[in-house]
Parts: C-alpha cells; structure tokens; sequence
C-alpha cells in the first residue's frame, strides 16, 4: 500500500532563557508536516486484509454475544478497557483502588483517580460515537483531562510540543508534532477520513489512531483520547454495538511493538500498525471471553453459598456485584433502590457468604468488596501485559 511518510519543516524556536544580549537565544527545530488522508486509497495486502476481516468477524461475533446473555458483563469490560489503556500511559492500580476510586474513596497519590477518569472518557466516546467530529474529539478530551488540567481539557493545543529530548526546546526530541497553528487543519482532515465508508475496519481504525496520535492535538492526553477515538469508530461504524471490546489490553501485550509501529506509520508503512490492530484485537477477544467465562464461574458459585430464598434482593446485589465490584449504601440506593435501613440486611448476607468483605473507609463509611471479581479483574490484566512469543514485529509485512 502506498502511503505518504511524513515531511517536515523547518521552525524558530526561541527559549525563554535569555542569552549575552538580553534577548532570549533562537534555535532552530524540526516539525513535523501531517500529510493530507482524507481522500487517499486503502488497499491492505491480501493475506493481511484476510486476516483483518476474520478478527472484524470475531469482534462482532464477541460484542453479540455480550449484547445479549452476558451484556451485564458490558461495564466490567469498559473498566478494564480503560484500566489497560491508561497502563500504556504508565498509569497502573489494582482494580479494587479503581472501584474505590469511582465512589470517591481514592488513596492519596494513587493513579486510579485518572484511570476512572479514562472510564468516563470511554463513555463519552461511545455516547458520541455517531458523530465523531471535532466536538465529539474534544468532548472526549475533556471528560478526560477536566480533573487533571482543567484549564486545557477540552482545548486543542496552542503551543509547540514534542516527545523526548531536552525539556527546554524541541531541537534534538525523538518526535516534533505539527506546529499548533497546523492542527485544526490536519484534525479536519482526519474527521474526514474518518467519515469514510469505503475503508475495512480495523484498517479505518488504525489509521485514524496513528494519525490522530502524529497530530498530537492536545498538550496531554492525545494516547488515551486517541484509543477512545478508537472505541467511537467502532462503535459508530456497527463493529461493535454493545461493549467496549478490550482492544488497548491486546496493545499492551508489547508496547514497544505498537510504538514501532506508530513509527513505521509515520515512515509510510500504515500496513505494520494494522497488523498489530489485528493481533491486538484477536488477543483481546480472547482475553475478553477468558474475562466474562471466569466472572460467570464466580457468579454461579455465589448462588451456592448464599443462604437466603430464591427471589430476594440479595440475588440482585450478587448481580450488581459483578458488575460493580465495591459498593456502598449509595450505590445499592441507587443502583437497585434499595433503602439504608434494608442494606445491612442483604450485605450481612453476603458477607456470611464469603462474597464480600466489609471495610470502613475514612470519611466514605462502609464499602464492600467482592475480591473474586476484583481478582479476576486483576488477572485479565496482568494476561493483557504479558508478551506472547512471536507477537508484533514492527517491520515490513512481507505476503506469502
């Protein structure tokens, strides 16, 4: 497939750091110039457009089948998702500190407040999913960032950035992303393309990451919004329908694979990033199947031990359980209606059960958790950041 590598240009750079003469030293850098994709052909080589139409079966195969027995395992997968994809980022909590952290009872210093945040950010994508536009890309931005940088979420940059190098000047970084004044432009564009309906799509998809990732939009944030801008092209394009298909799990299995390969994009090798979408979108299905097979185990292992009739609303805080894994009063109230003065009643329960355990949390008074989900949550990461032998080459696909 031909594909136009990056050009540059060459731009002023003058630090704040003054020099003999009083005025701050110039130095010169070089930027990064986005080719233009919104029009360009996407022809993949044969034996990997075979493959990415097989995994695009198997993503749809997966989301059907959540969408219709195991759809309660939806907002499990959207959690993990978001957990993994902020593990690129270098981001990592258990996922009790997450479930904690989305009732507000987050650890001083903890990260799973940002991996929440991620969580909301994946929710906003797929709410805006019909439409991914610029409004939609920002919106997503901001659900992302507005805890962390306020002042920016929400807002495409208007300054210079790079990636590596020096702190002080872009001159010498590992990458230098368009100049600010260029990104509108290049985001139009790559709305445009995105509004295609002639691209297969998990090469659609990919695409769009890499270059929405080489525009670098934002000061911070543009890896996690780019994977929720995935997750909204899926979502918008009948991929999926239901859930959040964890596909940032299967990126991670080699992370420096999946960075070689933006870099080989960026050279005019768009088919390398593809392929790792496809092996990260079957590694993921599978990872995701392994995920809902062992929460339903646990599931119907509660039914076992716990000692109440048939028919009582301690049944459906075992079913809320799995798809929220610490709860308190609040979210029994609002998640099932069911008043203070009858909490007590179901979660004793449960804890004589085995089920939950109880905790007095500082401030947010008493939380319970169901350790097998958080575990099992645990588990399907620690499997996503395990490298599989022979996963990813970020080189030159060559067809049999």
């Amino acid at each position: 497939m031909r594909w136009p590598a990056l050009s540059s240009e060459a731009l002023e750079w003058r630090s704040t750091r003054t020099g003999l003469s009083g005025r701050p030293p110039a130095r010169t850098y070089v930027a990064a110039l986005v080719p233009s994709i919104a029009s360009l052909p996407v022809e993949l080589p044969p034996g990997l457009d075979a493959r990415a139409g097989e995994a695009s079966r198997e993503i749809a195969r997966f989301d059907a089948e959540l969408g219709g027995e195991l759809a309660p395992f939806a907002a499990v997968l959207l959690r993990s998702e978001s957990a993994a994809s902020s593990k690129i980022e270098r981001l990592t909590a258990s996922a009790r500190q997450i479930a904690m952290a989305e009732l507000g009872a987050a650890k001083y210093g903890s990260n799973a407040p940002s991996i929440v945040a991620n969580t909301r950010a994946m929710g906003a994508a797929l709410a805006l999913s019909r439409r991914p536009d610029q409004d939609a890309i920002l919106a997503m931005h901001e659900a992302l960032m507005a805890a962390d940088d306020p002042e920016q979420a929400g807002r495409w940059r208007t300054e210079q950035v790079w990636i590596g190098g020096a702190d002080h000047s872009p001159a010498g970084a590992d990458f230098v992303p368009p100049h600010h004044e260029r990104v509108p432009g290049a985001i139009a564009d790559l709305v445009a393309f995105i509004a295609r309906t002639d691209v297969a799509p998990l090469a659609h998809v990919a695409i769009a990451h890499a270059q929405f990732e080489t525009i670098h939009p934002f000061t911070d944030g543009n890896g996690r919004t780019g994977r929720a801008l995935v997750h909204a092209m899926m979502h918008g394009s009948g991929l999926t329908r239901n859930v959040t298909m964890p596909l940032s799990a299967g990126l991670l299995a080699d992370v420096e694979n999946y960075y070689g390969a933006l870099d080989a994009y960026r050279e005019g090798r768009p088919e390398v990033l593809v392929d790792q979408f496809v092996r990260a979108s079957t590694r993921a299905v599978d990872n995701g199947r392994r995920l809902v097979q062992d929460v339903r185990t646990i599931r119907a292992e509660w039914d076992e031990r716990i000692q109440v009739r048939r028919g009582s609303r301690t049944y459906d805080v075992a079913d809320l359980l799995t798809r929220q894994p610490v709860v308190n009063a609040k979210t029994l109230a609002a998640q099932l209606g069911i008043t203070a003065s009858n909490v007590r009643r179901h979660m004793d329960a449960l804890v004589e059960a085995g089920v939950v355990v109880e905790t007095r949390v500082h401030r947010n008074g008493v939380m319970w958790s169901a350790l097998q989900v958080l575990d099992a949550l645990d588990d399907f990461a620690e499997r996503a950041g395990k490298r599989r032998a022979g996963y990813g080459v970020a080189a030159p696909l060559r067809e049999p």
